[in-house]
C-alpha cells in the first residue's frame, strides 16, 4: 500500500510562512508527479501547485511568487514553500500523488490534508 501524510501546517499571521511536508511511504518504484490542492469552506477543492518526477513546476496564478514546492526524490518528500501569507490562503492543503509500485502498478492516493489558517 502508498499512503501520504501530509504536515506543517498550523496558524500564522498575515504575511507570515509555512512549509508544508507530504510524505509518501509503502512500496513505492516511482513517482511521477505531485500536486498540491487547498480546499477552503464552502469552495471548490482547487490546484495550488505541482512538481513532476523531472522537476517541472506549475503554479496557480494565485501563488505565483509567494509559494514555491520543491521534491526530494530520494526520500519520496514534497515540499510547499509558503511565505507572504493571506487571509485568503486559509485552507485545508491535501496533497496527491501519482506513481507506480515496485510491482507495476499505478497508484494515485490522496492524503488526509493539514489545515492552515491565516489571521489578517
Amino acid at each position: 500500500q502508498v499512503q501520504l501524510v501530509e504536515s506543517g501546517g498550523g496558524l500564522v499571521q498575515s504575511g507570515g510562512s509555512l512549509r508544508l511536508s507530504c510524505a509518501a511511504s509503502g512500496s513505492i518504484f516511482v513517482v511521477y508527479a505531485t500536486d498540491w490542492y487547498r480546499q477552503a469552506p464552502g469552495k471548490q477543492r482547487e490546484l495550488v501547485a505541482g512538481i513532476t518526477e523531472d522537476g517541472d513546476t506549475e503554479y496557480a496564478d494565485s501563488v505565483k511568487g509567494r509559494f514555491t514546492i520543491s521534491r526530494d526524490n530520494a526520500k519520496n518528500t514534497v515540499y510547499l514553500q509558503m511565505n507572504s501569507l493571506k487571509p485568503e490562503d486559509t485552507a485545508v492543503y491535501y496533497c496527491n500523488a501519482r506513481g507506480r509500485r515496485e510491482l507495476g502498478v499505478y497508484f494515485e492516493r490522496w492524503g488526509p490534508g493539514t489545515q492552515v489558517t491565516v489571521s489578517s
